[in-house]
């Protein structure tokens, strides 16, 4: 039965509905109100974010139902036959030719550059400054990806990239063979470490702040590893190390950031919540952006009213009056008159 039931109809019939972009074909994330479960292997296994809850079909019913196992054994075999919806992908399946190595494939990718689809998409749809996407660019931590998507690295301790983010306008999701470890931007040798959920956040974050030297922006691209654990707990252990959860503004990030001050603790090293006022550190940048944007438009609009074009202002003379000629009176109609 645990290869005839996919995890996917218990979700189903339990009324959860998929988060398509939160989702890719590896990793599809199911949502019932504030509830999430990611489905992986293939339909055959499931996580809980938000908890360290996983395991198959039958411990899913279990999980859900919180009943015993063989009461879930019977509820599993009610599903036999029942077919769950499939994803309504955003984007075509990937042709089933040898996938190349993530060093080729990072490799094989530009960077990006001035007016490229990638520069526009996180400059315009983004808000990203310029000056970030350009430091960004300069620690050759962004590829210009299918599409004018973002690809944003994630890499191990000695630099290498082992995998990268990926973002577009219709689409979010990892690299395939790759592996979540941790995006970073910034000083790398900065005890000022802040945790975010995605490298845009890391991005929009050091944005707001002015890219600190004293910091290190960090993602764990949306998952929690024991790798990405290990990593942070390596640089959680340098010398005054200030370790700071700026997770998303949700449940979800709270589950983080409640990690984050476990590790912080067991280290031994400072501990700080910074919360976006949004969802996310992105969607504050881009709100305060469009603030930003609209108080400058008063201002202008203030000073146009207050100081009115100059020609508005020009104080008309009445016309010098016309003289006539010399010999000649006006106001005659014989014209010039002869004393």
């Amino acid at each position: 039965m645990r290869v005839r039931v996919p995890c996917a109809a218990v979700l189903e019939q339990a009324g959860f509905t998929i988060d398509l972009p939160e989702s890719s074909r590896k990793a599809i994330k199911y949502r019932r109100g504030e509830a999430i479960v990611i489905v992986i292997h293939a339909g055959r296994g499931w996580f809980d974010p938000r908890s360290d809850a996983k395991g198959d079909v039958f411990g899913l019913v279990e999980h859900l139902n919180g009943v015993s196992f063989v009461e879930g054994l019977d509820r599993v075999a009610a599903l036999v036959g029942f077919v769950p919806r499939d994803p309504a992908w955003l984007r075509p399946p990937r042709d089933s030719r040898p996938v190349r190595s993530i060093f080729e494939r990072w490799s094989s990718r530009r960077r990006p550059w001035p007016g490229s689809m990638m520069w526009c998409y996180l400059r315009d749809d983004r808000f990203l400054p310029e000056a970030v996407i350009r430091a960004a660019i300069r620690q050759d931590v962004l590829r210009e990806g299918p599409y004018g998507s973002m690809w944003a690295a994630h890499g191990d301790e000695a630099g290498a990239v082992i995998g990268w983010e990926e973002r577009g306008r219709e689409w979010r999701g990892f690299s395939t063979g790759g592996a979540k470890l941790l995006f970073r931007f910034g000083s790398p040798e900065a005890a000022r470490l802040c945790v975010t959920e995605a490298a845009i956040d890391a991005m929009s974050l050091a944005a707001r702040e002015g890219t600190r030297p004293d910091s290190l922006y960090l993602s764990t691209g949306g998952g929690w590893s024991p790798a990405t654990a290990a990593a942070i707990r390596m640089l959680a252990g340098r010398t005054g190390a200030l370790l700071i959860a700026a997770t998303d503004n949700n449940h979800q990030g709270e589950t983080y950031a409640q990690r984050l001050m476990v590790i912080a603790r067991e280290i031994g090293c400072g501990f700080e919540r910074l919360r976006p006022v949004q969802v996310d550190w992105n969607a504050g940048l881009q709100a305060a952006t469009a603030s930003d944007q609209e108080e400058k438009g008063r201002r202008e609009g203030d000073r146009a009213a207050a100081f009115p074009p100059t020609a508005s202002r020009v104080t008309l003379r009445p016309a010098a009056p016309a003289l006539d000629p010399p010999g000649r009176r006006g106001g005659c109609r014989g014209g010039v008159m002869k004393g």
